[in-house]
């Protein structure tokens, strides 16, 4: 189990602590929901989660199977919706590998990245589709 505690910092300004760390990160409430849009947003924070954990577990894998992706990248698009709720619509996810991953393995990774612990929390009705693309 993994602690995080946090603390209203006025502004619609969160601050968090990653307990194991004591790493900080910072949030701000978003232009379009009241804030400044000065740091992540909570929602983003969930955009970056999915990031951060895709390029985590191919990586993993990849290890494995002796393959490097360093320089691999991600984008994800988080798009808000209103109705019937304030929520994140979609998050679409763009992944660029590196040159040199052999294509033996390609559909193996992609089949890791959509089975990501965060990409499979996410809530059904959210529109979640990874894109890969391959220099090679």
């Amino acid at each position: 189990m993994v602690k995080v505690s946090g603390t209203y910092q006025g502004g619609l300004h969160c601050e968090l602590v990653h307990g194991p760390s004591q790493a900080k990160i910072e949030t701000d409430a978003p232009k379009d929901n009241n804030g400044k849009g000065e740091l992540f947003s909570p929602t983003d924070l969930v955009g970056a989660a999915l990031g951060s954990c895709i390029l985590t577990v191919m990586s993993i894998v990849a290890e494995r199977e002796k393959v490097s992706l360093q320089g691999a990248t991600i984008e994800v698009e988080k798009e808000m919706i209103t109705a019937p709720e304030r929520r994140i619509g979609s998050l679409i996810s763009k992944v660029k590998m590196p040159k040199g991953v052999p294509s033996g393995i390609r559909k193996k990774l992609e089949a890791t990245a959509l089975h990501c612990p965060v990409h499979k929390s996410l809530h059904p009705d959210i529109n979640a589709p990874i894109e890969f693309t391959y220099p090679d």
